[in-house]
């Protein structure tokens, strides 16, 4: 009764994530709509392929996964396969990361070499549409016969749904997604005399503040520079950092770094390393042990690794209760959910609508638990939320990130934020490693701006 009512709860927020959200700091005003955008094709009009036409239909999906998730996903087309009524045959060809698949991807649309399906990053689909090679997926989500109804449209977070929609066009759907969380210690928080999680920056420093003080107080002097957060520079956790303090890298359909809210939120965080609050560790260090060893109060992680947490606790023999949160402002949190899209290219009438069927037949909610049992990230529907009771139960803080979802953002539309993204985290790691005063982020964000609009042109 027990887990029904606590599967009853996750659901409901899961739910809450499919309505209309606040509006998006960090993406352009197209990103914030929640439904399903006027198609422009008739009402009706049907893709008008009949399904005899696709017996014998091939299609290549590029992806840019390698272990366990290839493994399910090759699993998932052998599966396809065998079991579709309409005769298609679906050939998977792994491209190792998704810099060699965009940069393969990119070299082959113009021969006669390209995939039919790509799973790329938004971004990546924005870019190879400038070039009119991206179908647009409106015409088969808005199919009579071969769509989605609008239950099942709605069954998809907006978060996750609105990412691919540009205007009216639609360039993909969601393949995968995750967001970066902080991860809390509770139970070394409430030796520190906290008894619950910061709500806003105020508590946050405090109590990263007062965790570094108790690794300067012990007896272990190696310590000393430990405590308090954990630095992390990935660049979705300063989009996070950002959105948390009301800021974002957009004005428009232009980055803007320099702006008062972002600075707060900045100079905030190097201020919190420059009093020890906040410390990095070494590269190459074992992060999910270092948080399971007490060195670090908070630590950051993705969706996905936080197993690799679980694990260590559980290997140093260290039973603290954790939790995961969003990034603390002074009014606001933020939460940047992220992820991967299939993008299907134009190819014959035949080929496009089998690429569609084998894409909606991956969204299949039974197919969606199988994706989170194996990786750990967000289920895409609800439907799929509610065969998941079980991981849910033995998993609480994977629970407690999809609890957050309804006050998730997405990442900026824009071509450009695959190099946008490289050049923040860059910039971040750098203003950590060379120990730049708190006083010259303004700089920074100026020299980050000035960047990005060069790398956007």
């Amino acid at each position: 009764m027990t887990q029904r009512r606590g599967l009853s709860l996750l659901l409901l927020f899961f739910l809450a994530a499919c309505q209309p959200a606040s509006p998006n700091v960090t993406a352009t005003p197209s990103s914030t709509q929640t439904h399903r955008p006027e198609s422009t094709f008739a009402p009706g009009a049907g893709v008008g392929i009949p399904d005899e036409a696709l017996q014998g239909v091939t299609l290549q999906v590029w992806m840019p996964w390698f272990g366990i998730d290839s493994g399910l996903f090759l699993s998932q087309v052998n599966e396809f396969n065998g079991s579709n009524k309409w005769g298609i045959t679906v050939q998977a060809v792994s491209q190792s990361n998704y810099t060699e698949l965009y940069n393969n991807v990119t070299a082959a649309l113009l021969t006669p070499d390209r995939p039919q399906i790509a799973i790329a990053f938004p971004e990546h689909a924005l870019d190879w549409d400038s070039s009119g090679q991206v179908v647009d997926l409106t015409r088969y989500v808005d199919d009579p016969k071969y769509g989605l109804s609008d239950d099942e449209v709605h069954d998809f977070p907006s978060v996750f749904w609105s990412q691919d929609t540009i205007g009216t066009k639609r360039l993909g759907v969601p393949a995968q997604r995750t967001a970066q969380f902080l991860l809390y210690n509770s139970s070394w928080a409430r030796e520190l005399g906290f008894e619950a999680a910061p709500q806003d920056s105020v508590d946050f420093r405090q109590q990263a503040c007062r965790a570094h003080q108790a690794m300067l107080t012990d007896r272990d002097k190696r310590n000393d520079g430990q405590g308090g957060w954990l630095v992390d520079t990935n660049a979705t956790t300063f989009l996070s950092w950002m959105s948390a303090f009301g800021g974002g890298v957009l004005e428009g359909n232009s980055y803007r770094f320099l702006t008062p809210k972002n600075l707060a939120a900045i100079t905030y965080v190097k201020q919190l390393y420059d009093a020890g609050c906040a410390w990095t560790a070494q590269p190459g260090a074992d992060l999910p042990a270092v948080f399971a060893a007490r060195k670090a109060l908070f630590a950051t992680a993705s969706l996905e690794e936080l197993p690799d947490f679980s694990r260590a606790l559980a290997a140093a023999g260290n039973a603290d209760e954790w939790s995961v949160l969003p990034f603390p402002g002074q009014t606001h949190q933020g939460l940047i959910v992220y992820g991967s899209s299939y993008v299907i290219f134009k190819s014959s009438p035949e080929q496009q609508l089998a690429s569609w069927l084998f894409v909606r037949w991956l969204l299949s909610p039974e197919n969606q638990k199988k994706w989170v049992e194996v990786n750990g990230m967000f289920p895409l529907r609800a439907s799929a939320l509610e065969l998941l009771g079980d991981y849910q139960k033995s998993h609480p803080q994977w629970a407690q990130a999809v609890d957050l979802l309804p006050q998730a953002q997405m990442e900026p539309q824009l071509a450009s934020w695959r190099k946008i993204r490289v050049m923040i985290g860059d910039g971040f790691r750098a203003m950590f490693q060379s120990n730049t005063p708190a006083g010259r982020v303004a700089e920074i964000l100026a020299i980050m701006e000035t960047t990005s609009r060069d790398l956007a042109k």
